[in-house]
């Protein structure tokens, strides 16, 4: 174990070089057969659509970085909240006075390793397991550094069909093929346009098995 500073990283690729989207914007296009007049609206109905699918699972499923803090018990098995979990970026370890100033000692990957669970649907699937040789050190508490979510190559194909069938039922209704336009989506990124919070029995149909029951 060494001392280090902590910084956690952020994840800035995902904020700005991609749309916030389960599916890419160039493919929502080609499907609803729309060109790049549209594509105002058509990012607006994808982050929508996604940030839907996220409110309604109570999780979110796109890559990100993510930091737990872990109060010291002597319990060996650290439960991670986001999943999947696609790499443990660091781990941290502090006595009192290091907790407060935010100068942990770094844990070498030998000490710990991830174990993932059966089903990515169980609730929190992923746990670190530590070394027992760490069971007699008198820690304030633990930090892990975990990258969490999917990234857009590894989307499963049923949350994409899910972001698809909402998008294009959004997009239907905002060009006037359906009626009852009402509630707002903060933040979905269209000055003055709402649509409603539900959804369509199929999209709930396909995200309900990544739903979280316990928060």
């Amino acid at each position: 174990m060494r001392s280090e500073k902590l910084e956690v990283r952020n994840d800035k690729k995902d904020e700005t070089d991609f749309l916030y989207s389960l599916i890419p914007l160039d493919e929502f296009k080609a499907l609803m057969g729309v060109d790049d007049r549209e594509d105002r609206l058509c990012r607006f109905c994808l982050v929508t659509a996604s940030l839907s699918i996220e409110e309604y699972c109570k999780r979110k499923f796109l890559r990100k970085n993510y930091f737990e803090v872990f109060k010291w018990t002597g319990h060996l098995v650290l439960l991670l909240k986001e999943y999947p979990v696609s790499e443990i970026l660091s781990v941290y370890t502090f006595n009192e006075k290091q907790f407060f100033e935010n100068c942990g000692m770094i844990l070498e990957p030998e000490f710990y390793r991830p174990m993932v669970g059966n089903d990515y649907n169980e609730e929190i699937p992923f746990e670190l397991l530590l070394s027992p040789s760490l069971k007699p050190y008198q820690f304030k508490a633990i930090k892990v550094i975990y990258s969490g979510g999917y990234d857009h190559s590894s989307i499963p194909s049923d949350l994409s069909a899910a972001c698809l069938e909402l998008a294009s039922w959004n997009m239907n209704r905002y060009r006037g093929r359906r009626i009852g336009m009402s509630g707002n989506i903060r933040g979905a990124g269209v000055q003055g346009e709402h649509f409603e919070m539900s959804m369509p029995e199929n999209v709930r149909c396909l995200i309900e098995p990544y739903k979280r029951k316990t928060i």
